[in-house]
C-alpha cells in the first residue's frame, strides 16, 4: 500500500511555484499545453495552428493538427515539468518544458513542427536553420508563418508581456570576402515563407522591417537568407 501511494504521489501534478508547473500534460495545440490546470505556453517557439493547412506538391494537409499530434507524441503520457519565465497576454505561462529527457520547444522546432518565434525570442533560430536545410516537417512544404496565419484570420498577434525580445546579433569576425555594411542588412520573412534580406539603397530597403540584422551578405546567406531581387 505504501508504494501504491508514493506511486500516486508521483503522478499527480503539483505546481513547483507560481510559475514552475510539473505533472501529465495534456496538449493543447503545437506549442501549448495544460498541466495541473494550469495553461502553458512553450516559450520561443511558433506552431501552425490548429486549423492551418500547409501545401505539398499542390495538396493541402493539416499541418496544424499534425503539429499537435507531434506534441502530443513528445509529452503525453510523460511527466512534464515546465519552468515559467512569466506571462503572456492570455495569461498563459510561457515556460521552457521537458519530457523523457527532451526539451519540447528545441526538439518541436529541431523536427520542424514549429517555427522559432524570432519576434520575441532568438533561442531556437539555429534549431530552425537545421531543420530547414533538412527540409524536416512543414519545411518540406509551403506555409505561412502561424504569426500571419493568425492576423489573416483577424486576430491581433498578442505579444507575451515578459518575452525576451532577441538579443543583438553576436558579431562574426569580418573575412575577406565579407562585405562590411556597419550591420544594416535588414532580413525579413514574407507572408510567403520567402527569407529576403534588403541591402541600404535597394527599393523596398526602407519600407523593410528588420526582424534580423546583419553585418555582411555572407552572414545573411548563412542564416538562410537570398538577396532581394530588386
Amino acid at each position: 500500500m505504501r508504494s501504491l501511494a508514493i506511486a500516486l504521489v508521483s503522478i499527480v501534478a503539483v505546481p513547483a511555484s507560481a510559475q514552475n508547473v510539473s505533472g501529465p500534460a495534456r496538449v493543447v495545440d503545437g506549442d501549448s499545453l495544460e498541466i495541473a490546470q494550469t495553461y502553458v505556453r512553450l516559450k520561443g517557439i511558433d506552431a501552425p495552428e490548429l486549423d492551418q493547412n500547409c501545401t505539398r506538391d499542390g495538396q493541402r494537409w493539416r499541418c496544424g493538427e499534425e503539429a499537435a499530434t507531434q506534441l502530443r507524441s513528445l509529452a503525453e503520457g510523460q511527466t512534464v515539468t515546465c519552468f515559467g519565465q512569466g506571462n503572456d497576454a492570455h495569461g498563459r505561462v510561457l515556460a521552457v518544458c521537458h519530457a523523457n529527457g527532451l526539451e519540447l520547444g528545441a526538439t518541436m522546432v529541431e523536427y520542424g513542427w514549429a517555427t522559432a518565434y524570432r519576434s520575441y525570442s532568438a533561442a531556437y533560430i539555429g534549431h530552425e536553420h537545421r531543420a530547414k536545410s533538412a527540409r524536416q516537417g512543414i519545411w518540406r512544404s509551403e506555409f505561412v508563418l502561424p504569426e500571419y496565419h493568425r492576423l489573416a484570420k483577424g486576430e491581433a498577434a498578442a505579444p507575451p508581456v515578459l518575452e525576451d525580445r532577441p538579443a543583438s546579433r553576436q558579431r562574426r569576425s569580418q573575412t575577406a570576402d565579407q562585405v562590411d555594411y556597419g550591420c544594416t542588412i535588414k532580413g525579413n520573412r514574407s507572408r510567403r515563407g520567402d527569407w529576403i534580406y534588403h541591402l541600404p539603397g535597394m527599393k523596398y530597403y526602407q519600407a523593410t522591417r528588420a526582424e534580423e540584422v546583419f553585418c555582411s551578405e555572407t552572414e545573411a546567406r548563412a542564416a538562410g537568407y537570398r538577396r532581394s531581387k530588386i
